[in-house]
């Protein structure tokens, strides 16, 4: 019966499509599941925002031959895409190669054993995969020889709170705070942020590219103020490698946000660990955990990392990391509280793998909390899940991955406790060849 059953991929975002392109590959069945109306729409949402590197380390090996079949060319390898141009050129093309195995407007809202909860021993693995769908029309139930889920973290990021959860008045705040780079290309978002004080809090590229969008506004539109707001005691490597950095664009927006601050069009407040959101007349004021208040905010930008949402796992058998939420071979490789001078370790099904057989998390959600995941390390992952799933365990094992250098050599440790919870900008500095490109948004820089 297994041997029938297509392997249920969850998520139409870059790693999505590559999985199941690689799963067809191997001549087994595919079904993709995308809760959203078309492929990559979390990627849309960041659309405005233009990724580091380009064409050429955008695009998953098995998904261009897939393409290539139907005529399609890859754009020009020296260009560096935006979010937007990435799906309605790459991504939108390969969901519609793939045809009927792409369902959209499918969420999927639980998966377990057919017939085994979670406590349930007895014949568990013999047993295929349910996977639980809402649709428009209802629920329904698919059965699937094998689950990757590639859904990543977009729709979960982190709160204000510097205790990771939201802090007293973040909800009631809402009105006032973004979780996102503000699109200022947007007339209506533009006139939300002009000639208003907004504070960004978090230290990664996020955060960086929201200061540098702020900083130009700032030129433009007289009283635009920004407020950086770091958890860590001191500004540090926050500004990343610089010209060290083998991702170019990325070493530029360091040193454009570096100048800003120099230039006085950012303001810098370290060693503040959001508690409270408390309301006044003149805007939103950020209290810390020791009870020093800012001097009130008209907007909040909170680009504190994101986080997996595992709630339609409860019934699988899953090996988690108990700081990252990483699988747990995984975890030691990623940590930014130890990861020091290096590269992320080569990794593929094994690193992957769970108590459930046959189930792997992929892509930017098996990063968990860590930060900067890389999209060719995605592709890596699902050609090495689909080689496992295939049984072709030699070919799994083969993995091959070089990151590019950030140009910081040093880790989070204890003097940066809180680099991961804020979307540290790296700590990985090892030796590569090429650059790739950084597919979560915040690790991306504007025009």
């Amino acid at each position: 019966m297994a041997d029938r059953l297509p392997v249920a991929v969850i998520g139409a975002g870059p790693v999505g499509l590559a999985a199941a392109a690689e799963v067809e590959r191997r001549g087994l069945p595919a079904v993709v599941l995308e809760k959203g109306a078309e492929a990559g729409a979390a990627v849309r949402e960041w659309g405005h925002v233009r990724l580091f590197s380009s064409w050429r380390d955008l695009v998953s090996p098995a998904a261009e031959k897939l393409l290539a079949a139907g005529g399609w060319t890859r754009p020009d390898e020296d260009a560096y895409p935006t979010g937007a141009e990435w799906a309605q050129e790459y991504l939108r093309p390969l969901a519609a190669a793939l045809g009927e195995r792409v369902r959209f407007g499918a969420e999927v809202v639980g998966v377990s054993r057919l017939g085994r909860g979670r406590v349930v021993d007895a014949g568990r693995e013999e047993q295929p995969f349910t996977v639980r769908v809402r649709t428009s029309a209802g629920e329904e139930l698919m059965l699937a020889r094998a689950v990757v889920d590639a859904s990543g973290t977009w729709g979960s990021p982190g709160p204000l709170g510097g205790d990771g959860l939201p802090a007293l008045g973040e909800s009631a705040a809402a009105g006032r705070v973004s979780y996102r780079i503000p699109d200022l290309a947007d007339a209506d978002v533009r006139a939300r942020y002009a000639g208003r004080r907004t504070a960004v809090v978090g230290s990664g590229h996020s955060a960086l590219t929201a200061l540098v969008a702020l900083a130009g506004l700032a030129e433009e539109a007289p009283g635009t103020r920004a407020v950086w707001v770091l958890r860590r005691g001191e500004v540090g490597d926050a500004f990343g490698g610089g010209d060290a950095d083998q991702l170019a664009a990325r070493g530029a927006l360091g040193r454009r946000a570096q100048k800003a601050v120099r230039a006085g069009s950012v303001e810098v407040v370290t060693g503040f660990r959001t508690a409270e959101v408390r309301h006044e007349d003149g805007g939103a004021v950020l209290v810390d955990d020791g009870g020093r208040a800012l001097d009130p905010v008209g907007e909040v930008v909170a680009l504190t990392g994101f986080r997996p949402d595992l709630a339609p796992l409860s019934e699988i058998r899953l090996g988690l990391d108990a700081t990252l939420e990483a699988p747990v071979a995984l975890a030691p490789l990623i940590d930014p509280n130890v990861h020091s001078c290096g590269t992320v370790y080569p990794h593929g099904a094994a690193e992957l793998s769970h108590p459930e057989p046959g189930f792997y998390l992929t892509g930017m959600k098996a990063y968990g909390r860590a930060p900067t995941f890389l999209a060719l390390t995605g592709y890596e992952q699902v050609r090495s899940i689909a080689a496992a799933l295939a049984g072709d365990h030699e070919g799994a094992a083969r993995v091959e991955l070089t990151l590019p250098e950030t140009g910081v050599c040093q880790g989070s440790g204890l003097a940066d406790a809180d680099a991961g919870e804020e979307e540290a900008a790296g700590g990985c500095c090892g030796p590569a060849p090429q650059a790739v490109e950084l597919t979560r948004p915040p690790l991306a820089v504007l025009e």
